[in-house]
């Protein structure tokens, strides 16, 4: 089953992001032990990942009928959430070939994550780092609106539990899976 995205934005109306940080600290960084609420009614401890992990970091999802912070489409890299778990989603089946384990993260809470995996049928959890304590161990850009701390959309392969690649920035969010995949597929 392929169910399409509808809000996917004319990403050349979007602004796109600057990606000024060095994150050059993350290549071959160990994660240490951080327990993290999956929408699968888990905690994952992601230094304790075996092989292949690919952990897709965004700032946040919207949810039908409630409105995103004002003027979200305007702040550079934020648009673009739910295009992208689509097009992991959609791909799937094609990195559980390349035995890659898949994980979503943002800030916001499991119970509102949970709304979002159920209504676009994620086959893979989402970790809430609500605390920040993931995004604060890595040292990850984050951004705040509207009284909400934000990581900015950054995506980690890791190999046990060691980042042996990272994307930043990524625009157009929906196409950051195709990117992943050459990566993987040319290792």
């Amino acid at each position: 089953m392929n169910l399409k995205h509808l809000d996917a934005p004319d990403w050349s109306k979007i602004p796109a992001p600057i990606g000024d940080e060095d994150l050059s600290h993350l290549l071959k960084y160990k994660i240490k032990s951080v327990k993290l609420k999956s929408t699968n009614d888990h905690l994952i401890n992601l230094s304790e990942t075996k092989g292949l992990s690919v952990i897709y970091i965004y700032p946040m999802t919207g949810q039908p009928n409630k409105p995103l912070p004002d003027d979200w489409d305007n702040i550079p890299g934020a648009r673009g959430c739910t295009p992208q778990s689509c097009s992991f989603r959609d791909n799937f089946q094609h990195l559980e070939k390349l035995n890659v384990s898949i994980f979503g993260l943002s800030t916001q809470t499991t119970e509102y994550q949970k709304e979002m995996a159920e209504r676009l049928r994620l086959p893979f959890p989402i970790l809430s780092d609500e605390k920040l304590e993931f995004a604060t161990q890595l040292n990850l850009p984050v951004f705040e609106v509207e009284n909400m701390k934000l990581i900015k959309r950054i995506t980690l392969i890791l190999n046990d539990n060691m980042i042996v690649k990272y994307f930043y920035p990524i625009f157009p969010p929906d196409k950051n899976v195709e990117q992943v995949i050459k990566f993987l597929t040319n290792k």
